[in-house]
């Protein structure tokens, strides 16, 4: 009789009803992998619930994860959801008063951190709390009590708590609440999200149907396992029988994927658009005929659509590109790459077809935290793809638009409610269970959702005539030259953006040119820099409506990362943070009466913890 997954640990039994992996999870010590086989993963996971029944802790209190990804975080995540217990992830690169904040909402009773790092981030803090207990690492720290310790009390005492554990398990209903996840947001204080068993399964159930990969596959998992995104698909991946590598050391990507091979990983655009770039350099590197044939296979990828079919010339100009070009690609991926799905940010289309052309398909998919979060997505299983938008809704998911545009969802994924906060659940879920989801887009065939934009996130001109900023920043964001942007205007004349070079390219393009320059800051004043952003801006203009062009940019010397505070932990732009941070530059932006182009204006440089720069030279290509 098959498992029916109802309930987020019933994964479990249905996994080892059907597969016996040897590598169910798998994690990096050092430099050597380790695994966990199914059998293993489900015993582990009954340990932890017991071991936290002995602890005292009961159904509805609520437990706090700050950790990397690493395979244990499973074996906490389903030992919670099992005795009814409240799993609230945190991100481990938020900063002190968010975790005192989420921390003391919450009303966390126990917490597990990563390491010492963390723990000794979060110590003092916890130290503030009464309400916090016990804290436990993962990792060896001297003087803290270990996540392995947990496990032992449930195996020191298996035998009298199993049976009661069986009963705990049975009265947790798929409506019962398994997490609160505090959005990371842009504005204001955190919210918590809470969502039941029912939502979270309800929504990987629906998007585990968009692939037939399975048991002889392999992933690995980067994306922080505290986002819904990475989560939701996780329960899919082991759903589906999949061998998940979890790599918790953003800087042994390269190298993870090179000895995994994996056959599909989560990603965000920015990343992927670091592999682009990578491709483009490696292309560069090449002289004379060589040089020639890398840009021809480049250029042949602009054919690329889902389920088109080429004339004949094109099919053989595809294979000799293949055999010569993509290949090499592939491999820097590893080699068994047949799928990379993207989401929180829109991707820039000349990636998705570079990477379809190589035979890695890009399932871009669109969300939120507060619907569980996948709405729409792009489905091989179905041929429903479409390049350029986030694919179709799935088939548990009702939408439709408002007046404004904005897109409206209803289903079983949709959250119960904001916690502590019933006044901001109720603006955004109305009276007849329709979420708001602050989106606009349109549908694009009848069937592909396009995100447009965010309706907080417009604004008027003086003019009255409205601008829609993420649509002017992602056309933007498509030049090489431009890392980041923010487009400004509200209440102005005309709309104006700031930009965050991509210092990695720029240095390229002035030593190809033989600019020289001792810093960034003075690198963002060159003549011939602002030349080239100002060809880069009018290009733009000339695709955009009259009143949408940007009249006036400024170049930043700052790198805008989550650890600077420019970008929320998922990478979306914090404008308030922004515009206070450059207030005067944007001042000076719409003082001056003469319209001009420039970069005079700079802040010190913020060093990325995660070197892209690094990650592009290790693959290789």
């Amino acid at each position: 009789m098959a498992i029916e997954v109802k309930r987020t640990f019933d994964i479990l039994e249905f996994c080892l009803s059907k597969f016996s992996r040897k590598d169910a999870l798998g994690g990096k010590n050092g430099n050597d992998w380790y695994v966990y086989s199914t059998a293993e993963y489900v015993e582990k996971s009954h340990q932890f619930a017991m071991g936290l029944m002995v602890l005292g802790l009961k159904k509805g209190d609520k437990v706090a994860t700050v950790t990397t990804n690493r395979p244990e975080w499973n074996f906490a995540d389903m030992g919670l959801a099992m005795t009814g217990i409240i799993h609230v992830p945190i991100y481990p690169t938020i900063g002190e008063d968010e975790y005192a904040y989420i921390l003391e909402h919450a009303e966390i009773k126990l917490l597990l951190v990563g390491d010492r790092k963390l723990y000794e981030k979060l110590s003092p803090i916890v130290a503030q709390l009464p309400a916090i207990t016990l804290i436990y690492s993962f990792e060896e720290v001297e003087g803290v009590p270990n996540f392995d310790e947990i496990l032992q009390l449930g195996k020191d005492r298996e035998l009298e708590l199993a049976p009661q554990l069986e009963e705990i398990k049975k009265a947790v209903d798929p409506e019962d609440l398994a997490t609160i996840i505090y959005t990371s947001g842009t504005t204001g204080v955190p919210k918590g999200v809470m969502l039941t068993h029912t939502n979270l399964v309800s929504n990987f159930l629906a998007h585990v149907k968009m692939h037939n990969l399975g048991i002889d596959h392999r992933v690995i998992s980067f994306l922080p396992l505290c986002h819904v995104y990475e989560r939701s698909v996780n329960y899919h991946f082991q759903y589906k029988g999949m061998g998940i590598y979890y790599v918790g050391n953003l800087g042994q990507i390269v190298s993870a994927i090179k000895e995994i091979k994996p056959h599909m990983f989560n990603s965000v655009p920015r990343l992927l658009e670091r592999v682009y770039d990578g491709f483009v350099s490696k292309g560069k590197e090449l002289s004379g005929l060589k040089k020639v044939v890398y840009f021809w296979a480049l250029s042949l990828t602009r054919h690329f659509e889902y389920n088109k079919k080429y004339n004949l010339l094109l099919k053989i100009r595809i294979k000799l590109a293949d055999k010569l070009i993509y290949s090499k690609w592939r491999e820097a991926l590893g080699g068994n790459i047949v799928y990379v799905v993207s989401g929180g940010a829109a991707l820039q289309p000349r990636i998705a077809r570079v990477l379809g052309m190589a035979g890695m398909f890009n399932l871009e998919g669109y969300g939120l935290t507060e619907t569980s979060p996948v709405i729409a997505v792009n489905n091989p299983a179905t041929r429903e793809m479409k390049i350029g938008t986030v694919g179709a809704v799935l088939e548990n998911v009702e939408l439709k638009f408002a007046e404004d545009g904005e897109i409206l969802v209803k289903g079983p994924s949709v959250m119960k409610g904001y916690y502590k906060a019933p006044e901001l659940t109720a603006e955004v879920i109305d009276e007849e269970g329709w979420f708001h989801t602050g989106d606009i887009g349109i549908l694009e065939d009848g069937k592909y959702l396009k995100i447009t934009d965010r309706k907080k996130e417009m604004f008027k001109l003086s003019g009255g005539k409205y601008i829609a900023p993420q649509m002017i920043e992602n056309k933007l964001k498509a030049s090489f030259f431009i890392e980041q942007v923010m487009v400004i205007g509200a209440g102005e004349k005309f709309a104006s953006a700031l930009i965050s070079p991509n210092f990695s390219y720029l240095h390229d393009w002035c030593s190809e040119r033989k600019i020289h320059f001792q810093n960034n800051a003075e690198l963002i004043q060159k003549t011939e820099v602002l030349a080239q952003f100002q060809r880069e801006v009018v290009a733009i203009n000339k695709t955009m409506g009259e009143h949408e062009e940007i009249k006036r940019f400024r170049l930043v010397v700052d790198e805008w990362t989550p650890q600077s505070g420019e970008l929320s932990p998922t990478l979306k732009l914090k404008r308030n943070y922004v515009s206070a941070k450059y207030k005067a530059i944007i001042d000076e932006i719409y003082s001056v009466q003469k319209i001009q182009s420039g970069g005079r204006f700079h802040l010190p440089k913020i060093n990325l913890n995660f070197d892209m720069n690094e990650f592009i030279k290790r693959l290789k290509l």
